[in-house]
């Protein structure tokens, strides 16, 4: 939900009218997770995507729907056995999803410019949204008191304002390509180096730059499962004591660049800091995957590629060379990214695209 955020939070402001649609249940193969969502505006104007495929059409045709008045609903789209030409989710999985109007100056309005300031603001904040029953397609904003909303029937809980973290350690060219592609990728980046020299705004354009001895900053921070710490820096004074605080926290990737023979060397000296064998053996080194790249824009994808295959447990394979699902297969209920969690009810109308659901060729391109 938070990719559509900006847009939605725009229209709202100007008072236009739109309709958004929102995934709130997934099963099997799908290609999107919940909260993922599309926007269509009264003049036709779409962003975002609840799925990748023909889905789109059909989910742009309910938003107009209504637009024009129809009460909000949730239609469930799968991939037909009975046609194996369909197209749809030949994936295999299905996704439930919820479509409703925002009128300007409503309640649901507002609540979509607050998600907006919260999620740049980086404060965590819970949304409600009532899949099923009387109150279909109300949602509401929760307190950023509390971690997330509870989790009840027919309701999916979504939460903003919690991106992933990558605390980038050397402002060194490098850092420069994986700052810019981490921001890119809605990631919080952070880049500390102690040389003011280097460490410069200038450089690092939408990422936070911190002058201070990477050690100490990282021993101050509140690291967790969705930060990522990359150690750019190739200078053992710095490296090392960053690596060992890294090391020391919960934090869900710690990679360092450097050849092999950097990387014996550094886990030596890590040894030699009383970093215990288990804990040394956390470090992704050398960093990222291997994609054959040298520029730092290529190492940067290299580097980023690894930290999203950690975090949702991929091989790092070509995926012509796998079998199975492309996508991992999820029940009913299960969790996204963004900590999401749902429940939604069973007997949802099964509105499965054929071939004529082709993406429309007249919708307006996005400005």
């Amino acid at each position: 939900m938070r990719e559509i955020l900006p847009v939605a939070a725009r229209w709202a402001g100007a008072e236009q009218a739109f309709a958004i649609a929102t995934v709130v249940g997934v099963g099997g193969s799908a290609p999107r997770e919940i909260g993922a969502s599309m926007v269509v505006s009264a003049s036709g104007e779409v962003f975002g995507t609840v799925s990748g495929g023909c889905v789109e059409g059909a989910v742009y045709e309910r938003c107009l729907e209504v637009l024009a008045g129809a009460a909000p609903r949730v239609d469930r789209f799968a991939y037909s056995d009975a046609d194996a030409f369909a197209v749809g989710l030949t994936c295999g999985g299905t996704i439930d999803v919820l479509v409703r109007a925002v009128t300007p100056g409503s309640a649901a309005a507002a609540d979509l410019e607050l998600l907006a300031a919260r999620e740049a603001a980086a404060i965590p904040t819970g949304f409600a949204l009532v899949t099923a029953g009387p109150e279909l397609g109300v949602g509401r904003v929760v307190s950023s008191d509390v971690p997330a909303p509870a989790v009840a029937p027919g309701v999916v809980s979504l939460r903003v304002g919690v991106p992933a973290r990558l605390i980038v350690v050397g402002a060194v060219e490098f850092a420069v390509a994986l700052a810019r592609l981490g921001a890119a990728m809605g990631m919080r980046v952070t880049v500390v180096d102690p040389r003011e020299v280097f460490a410069t705004e200038a450089r690092f354009a939408g990422a936070e730059v911190v002058v201070d001895w990477p050690d100490r900053y990282l021993a101050g921070e509140r690291l967790d499962a969705g930060t990522a710490v990359c150690v750019l820096t190739h200078d053992p004074k710095i490296d090392v004591p960053a690596l060992r605080a890294a090391l020391a926290s919960p934090a869900g990737y710690i990679g360092a660049m450097g050849s092999r023979r950097t990387h014996d060397d550094r886990m030596r000296r890590l040894g030699d800091a009383e970093v215990p064998p288990a804990a040394r053996m956390r470090v992704r080194s050398p960093i990222g995957l291997d994609l054959g790249g040298r520029s730092p824009e290529e190492t940067a994808l290299s580097i980023l590629a690894e930290i999203v295959a950690d975090r949702h447990g991929g091989t790092g394979a070509r995926l012509s060379g796998l079998s199975g699902p492309v996508h991992a297969a999820v029940g009913p209920g299960a969790g996204s990214g963004s900590d999401a969690a749902t429940q939604v009810p069973a007997a949802v109308p099964s509105q499965v695209p054929s071939i004529e659901c082709a993406w429309l060729p007249d919708v307006p391109a996005r400005s």
